[in-house]
């Protein structure tokens, strides 16, 4: 079985672009780390309809775990669909050092069977330990990748990374920019590109300069990067619309889409969280808790992703008015209406 790319020259121009980023970053993060990443290629209904690559490692000595996931999938045989296609990287790096940053990077193409479409591109960095010098660093070369739209897709970041029960963001400077399109493809894609490959240069050069510096972290330095892990695994199961339309969609790709998770969660800390979520969510949180292993601190392997991605479509199913306590920037996208 192979998979089938989808018909439209936009969305081939898309995958071009998510597959070059693909392998600008697996390649830099090899050369830093000295580990080659793992190649994992899932199909969407046997290939028919898209599906993707994904390249990860984990436990290795410079990451704990990372996911670059490049997929598109189409509906060219569904005339009775609304979305033509959709083409894709997510990634997300947890080093194992608390004092190197997560990262986290999306850039995607969504096209309607109109011809209509638009971008989404994120960035995001994530320490356990914040560091002024990385934070301005990144910052800055998203700055001048992108200097039109910089303070719009820094606005909207703060905003859909805020964490209403928490009275907090998740990283520690944003860019997202939702449904853009300013009607020039080709200028829109070449914005695209300048993001997705500032955001990865700025990422890896913070990684050399770590390695380089070899600091030990202390264990107050661990303790913050389990506490902050708890926090990131709680973001993104309970607010991030990406993850949650992914696993809306299907399940063909649940481990996949949930490479976003970090190795290692604190579970007494994530319950501690319960009282301050509103109803319905509550349940939701209740729902992940007791898809965890019976531990302190948990270890997010593929066999809790899988009943992890359970919970929440079960939530969502029963409760399908809360996908409006989603996050979201300017404006929110009906992608999950859009697929059917």
């Amino acid at each position: 079985m192979t998979r089938i790319p989808a018909k439209s020259q936009q969305a081939t121009e898309a995958l071009h672009l998510v597959e070059s980023l693909q392998s600008r970053f697996v390649q830099g993060l090899e050369k830093i780390g000295t580990v080659p990443f793992q190649g994992v290629e899932w199909l969407r209904d046997d290939g028919v309809h898209g599906g993707g690559k994904r390249f990860g490692v984990e436990d290795s000595e410079m990451l704990d775990r990372a996911s670059v996931n490049v997929s598109q999938v189409h509906y060219d045989d569904g005339p009775e669909r609304k979305l033509g296609s959709a083409s894709a990287i997510s990634t997300i790096v947890h080093p194992a050092d608390p004092l190197m940053p997560s990262v986290h990077i999306h850039i995607s193409w969504t096209e309607m069977k109109s011809g209509a479409g638009y971008w989404r591109m994120m960035a995001d960095l994530n320490p356990s330990v914040p560091n002024p010098g990385n934070c301005a660093l990144f910052t800055a070369a998203l700055k001048t990748a992108a200097p039109e739209q910089y303070a719009e897709a820094a606005e909207q970041g703060d905003r859909y990374f805020y964490i209403p029960a928490l009275q907090r963001t998740r990283g520690i400077t944003h860019f997202y920019l939702e449904n853009f399109n300013t009607g020039d493809f080709n200028a829109d894609l070449l914005l695209a590109r300048k993001v997705g490959e500032a955001s990865i240069d700025a990422y890896l050069q913070l990684l050399e300069h770590a390695v380089s510096e070899n600091i030990p972290p202390s264990e107050a330095d661990r303790a913050a990067q389990l506490a902050y892990r708890t926090l990131y695994f709680f973001q993104v199961l309970t607010l991030d619309r990406g993850t949650t339309t992914g696993l809306m969609v299907h399940d063909q790709n649940d481990v996949g889409i949930l490479g976003s998770l970090p190795a290692r969660i604190d579970k007494n800390l994530l319950a501690s969280w319960q009282s301050r979520m509103p109803e319905p969510q509550d349940r939701l949180l209740d729902k992940l808790i007791a898809a965890l292993p019976n531990v302190g601190v948990c270890t997010i392997d593929e066999g809790v992703k899988k009943k992890l991605a359970a919970a929440v479509r079960a939530h969502y199913q029963q409760f399908p008015e809360a996908l409006n306590m989603q996050a979201s920037g300017n404006s929110t996208p009906p992608t999950v209406e859009n697929h059917r």
